[in-house]
């Protein structure tokens, strides 16, 4: 499946969210949700659409605070958005363990995309155009998350893995999703356009079915 046919979906359907249409990229830490993301921007904006990627990691209130970083982005920046304000949040600086400078999301944007674990909570489903779930096994997803972090973070990567199973349990997540991605795929793609899909949900109308 391309990344343009799933932009055509989106933009066919009325936006959801104020002015604004939102896709949602949520999923295991490490499955790829940040890459996708940036693909989908890359994309959106070469047909000049303004577009916005909101990262959950800014949000959360460090390695406990994954519902907190729901909880604002819900209240301080879907809310308003769909109110037709601009909605606002500080960004947690994870050095400092604290949160830092304020951003703001113009109520003009017309493509948002937040990707995180999550950003498919279920409080989010009236405004979402799309939810995207990405997945890969638990071994390259903890090799992914040590390259990064650094070995000595793997006590909060374990933990942070036990968690995040237990919360996609509770909210059903995967099986809500509107496709499901493989975050490590191995058939011939180009990465830039393309999307392996291991399950499609979409309207039988959309332009990307």
């Amino acid at each position: 499946m391309t990344i343009d046919s799933l932009l055509d979906h989106v933009q066919a359907a009325p936006a959801r969210l104020g002015k604004t249409r939102l896709i949602s990229i949520d999923g295991p830490a490490g499955s790829g949700k940040s890459t996708l993301a940036d693909r989908f921007a890359a994309r959106a904006e070469a047909r000049g659409v303004h577009t916005r990627v909101l990262h959950m990691d800014d949000l959360y209130d460090g390695w406990d605070g994954a519902v907190r970083g729901f909880a604002l982005l819900r209240d301080h920046v879907l809310t308003r958005l769909a109110d037709g304000r601009e909605g606002r949040y500080r960004r947690y600086d994870w050095a400092a363990g604290a949160y830092a400078e304020l951003h703001l999301v113009p109520a003009t944007v017309e493509l948002l995309i937040v990707e995180g674990v999550t950003s498919c909570d279920r409080d989010a489903d009236t405004w979402q155009s799309l939810k995207i779930w990405i997945e890969t096994t638990n071994e390259i997803r903890l090799d992914r998350g040590i390259e990064r972090d650094g070995e000595a973070l793997r006590d909060h990567w374990l933990e942070w893995m036990r968690w995040e199973r237990d919360h996609f349990a509770s909210e059903n997540t995967r099986t809500r999703a509107n496709l499901t991605v493989d975050g490590n795929p191995t058939l011939p793609h180009d990465p830039a356009l393309e999307l392996i899909t291991k399950s499609v949900n979409l309207p039988h109308d959309s332009a990307a079915s």
